[in-house]
């Protein structure tokens, strides 16, 4: 397995950070893969495969350049830099196209373990790998990135809040579970490959959540910043496809029961605003409506406060479940109310 080793310090400056770049690469990744995990990435790649699949067939050497570059084990590390805090994708894509074509040809040798193809032995590979990833954005991304962007934050509360709870172990154990894993001994797993472990103490350590399931990450650059690029929680990438049973949205009005339904798990206003795509100010009145009802309580998790369905609630979302009528879409409910892989 591959492992990094650091220390106290190293853990406790770490941060997580949100990237346009990193989100983008994953969505590269699942256009290739062509299999979603969850309904919300059946739809999407419904809406986009097509023409992803048009575009490399039109270019071939592309095509060739993304299958290489994805490697077996070993992402390019030139499709990948490492995230930096707070940086545009027009930032992040420039550092790929800037790359220079003697380092790309060397990271896709090391991604393919073996000689590069003569098809890809070529001097316009950072610029091809970054008009595709400008593609892939503007395209597929960039449209829904406002709704991304608030779902990949929820996540980031929610992994704070756990930091401050019960620590970084059980934050670490998480993030991809049965490949990252906290060791003891200052010793944190990245993935489940036979790489030599590196020594990272005093670096800057970043965690980066994206949107796809099934995929993820890890990446350093001049062993100064190392990033773990981990897919966020399921229940915030899933649940905006569950439906609100028809007879509770009629109870509790739709907005309303698409809180409830969400509060099975514990829940802040942050996160459920993300999930639903209501306001903060909606999402705070209903929260009120429902304690007010006893459906709902709150606790509070280091400096998050978190909400929750309590025996009623449950009771009352689970009647509500037997409805076999139709319901509304939870994401539509509340309107108008040096990459190397893990």
């Amino acid at each position: 397995m591959g492992w990094w080793q650091l220390n106290a310090d190293t853990l406790a400056r770490s941060r997580f950070v949100i990237s346009p770049l990193a989100e983008t690469f994953a969505g590269l990744k699942l256009l290739h893969a062509g299999q979603g995990a969850h309904p919300g990435e059946h739809s999407w790649l419904g809406t986009h495969l097509p023409a992803y699949r048009d575009r490399l067939a039109a270019d071939p050497v592309t095509a060739h350049l993304v299958r290489a570059g994805l490697g077996r084990e070993w992402i390019a590390d030139f499709l990948t830099p490492t995230p930096r805090d707070g940086e545009s994708f027009r930032d992040g894509i420039a550092r790929v196209r800037a790359t220079r074509p003697a380092d790309a040809r060397a990271h896709l040798r090391l991604s393919l373990a073996g000689p590069l193809p003569a098809g890809l032995d070529r001097d316009d590979l950072p610029e091809r790998a970054a008009s595709l990833l400008e593609w892939v954005w503007e395209e597929t991304v960039r449209p829904y990135w406002g709704r991304r962007r608030r779902v990949l934050e929820a996540d980031v509360v929610a992994r704070t809040a756990q930091a401050s709870r019960g620590g970084w172990a059980g934050v670490l154990d998480s993030l991809r579970p049965g490949g990252t894993r906290w060791l003891g001994d200052n010793r944190f797993q990245i993935n489940l490959h036979e790489y030599p472990p590196r020594e990272i103490s005093g670096a800057e350590l970043l965690f980066v959540p994206v949107t796809a399931q099934r995929t993820g990450w890890v990446a350093w650059e001049d062993d100064e910043r190392y990033a773990v690029v981990y897919p966020c929680a399921g229940v915030l990438a899933g649940d905006a496809d569950r439906v609100v049973p028809a007879g509770l949205s009629a109870l509790l009005g739709a907005g309303r029961a698409a809180v409830l339904v969400l509060l099975g798990s514990p829940l802040s206003t942050t996160q459920l605003t993300a999930v639903t795509g209501q306001g903060l100010g909606s999402v705070g009145r209903h929260l009120k409506v429902l304690r007010e009802a006893g459906l709902v309580t709150r606790r509070r998790a280091g400096r998050s406060v978190l909400y929750v369905r309590t025996a009623a609630g449950d009771v009352l979302a689970e009647a509500g479940g037997d409805d076999t009528g139709a319901g509304d879409v939870l994401g539509e409910a509340g309107q108008g109310d040096g990459s190397r892989r893990g």
